[in-house]
């Protein structure tokens, strides 16, 4: 299953000791809204939730500028795969996570990839 999303989120860096919790929750209900909506309107997602699944991270940003991969962990997507019944739960034993970076500094998105690690 693939979705792509318009934009890049934010990086965790912009929250991490700041003290603005609200701006958070903000950004993080945002993504997980939109992780649901085009998760469940995708006509390849699972019949039943994942209990072992691969979830592919390609962040395609606007520059080079430079970027921790831990910072964008995709922790503002997987509760929407969770809630969108994509995957059974977001913790190790369920979920493998592989991110990448591109530039594309005329379309800068997001796209997930799930794949089924059942039967492995």
């Amino acid at each position: 299953m693939k979705i792509v999303l318009k934009g890049v989120p934010p990086s965790c860096n912009q929250f991490n000791g700041r003290g603005n919790v609200w701006a958070y929750r903000k950004a993080k209900e945002e993504w997980t809204r939109k992780v649901y909506a085009l998760s469940r309107n995708c006509p390849e997602r699972p019949k039943m939730p994942l209990k072992k699944a691969l979830v592919r991270i390609d962040y395609f940003f606007p520059d080079k500028r430079r970027r921790d991969e831990d910072n964008y962990s995709g922790k503002l997507f997987m509760d929407g795969l969770t809630q969108a019944g994509v995957i059974v739960d977001d913790n190790f034993w369920v979920i493998s996570k592989s991110i990448h970076a591109h530039l594309d500094k005329a379309n800068p998105r997001t796209e997930i990839m799930v794949l089924s690690l059942e039967g492995l």
